[in-house]
């Protein structure tokens, strides 16, 4: 059963993203607004459209969940596989069932490091236009006393 219901889902979660159903939509409610004089503009035509987009609305709903659901599942199992086989921090697995307050003590510890990351990266740089090492751009090397900059040579 929960095959079926998953193929069926995914079909028309496909079917409902093309191009060709919003035409049709399009043409559906275009049809019925030039149907309006025709019937008076009653409450009967003003209730098929609202009925139709209503039932529509509430099945398209727990359809498109269903699928967000497994495909965010299956991105979290790959995610999870490269985490696991990788040298990354195995904490960061699962942490999709973490409350919001744990999510957030997680994702400052990961700005933290990578702040410092950075800072550290920045050291290197510094260092290497410092040093006048190759690879260092060129507006980025610092200028020396003679007014020649580092590693270019002529002034």
């Amino acid at each position: 059963m929960d095959r079926l219901f998953a193929s069926f889902a995914n079909h028309v979660a496909r079917i409902a993203g093309s191009p060709t159903t919003f035409l049709l939509c399009v043409a559906v409610v275009v049809v019925w607004a030039a149907t309006g004089p025709m019937f008076g503009f009653s409450e009967t035509w003003q209730l098929i459209i609202n009925t139709g987009t209503t039932i529509v609305t509430f099945l398209m709903v727990f359809l498109i969940q269903n699928t967000q659901n497994r495909d965010g599942l299956a991105l979290q199992t790959k995610l999870d596989e490269l985490i696991r086989s990788s040298d990354a921090q195995d904490e960061f697995m699962g942490i999709e069932k973490l409350t919001d307050k744990e999510l957030v003590v997680l994702h400052q510890k990961c700005e933290a490091a990578a702040r410092q990351s950075q800072a550290t990266l920045e050291r290197a740089l510094a260092e290497r236009r410092r040093r006048g090492h190759a690879g260092v751009p060129e507006g980025e090397r610092e200028e020396v006393a003679d007014g020649r900059n580092r590693g270019m040579g002529e002034p």
